[in-house]
């Protein structure tokens, strides 16, 4: 539980960190906190349907598609969240980038 929530909490600042990096995405910390709740639904609903629907695209682009799908997700909470910003598709596939990234060092340091 204890690494479940030091999980959340720096997914949270990972958010917020990646929206002062990134030019078009701004987030609120209320945003942030509700944002990470929402995109962990989404990435555990919606995502792996889109995985499976775009696989012969993924396999073309040696699963660099999935960074787009990663991007989408973004944009669908930004839709759905006051206070999680993000403008432009442009800026939602970079800012998926850098949480990517971000999140796998996270996994790699807080283990399960």
């Amino acid at each position: 539980m204890v690494r479940w929530l030091m999980r959340w909490i720096l997914n949270i600042a990972a958010i917020i960190f990646t929206a002062s990096v990134v030019p078009g995405f701004d987030v609120t910390v209320e945003g942030a906190i509700v944002g990470s709740i929402i995109l962990g639904l989404i990435n555990a609903t919606i995502r792996p349907i889109f995985k499976i629907v775009t696989m012969p695209i993924n396999l073309l682009t040696l699963g660099l598609f999935t960074l787009l799908i990663n991007g989408v997700m973004l944009g669908v909470v930004s839709m759905i969240v006051r206070g999680f910003d993000i403008h432009g598709f442009g800026t939602a596939v970079i800012s998926a980038l850098v949480l990517t990234v971000i999140s796998s060092l996270i996994s790699y340091w807080v283990k399960e």
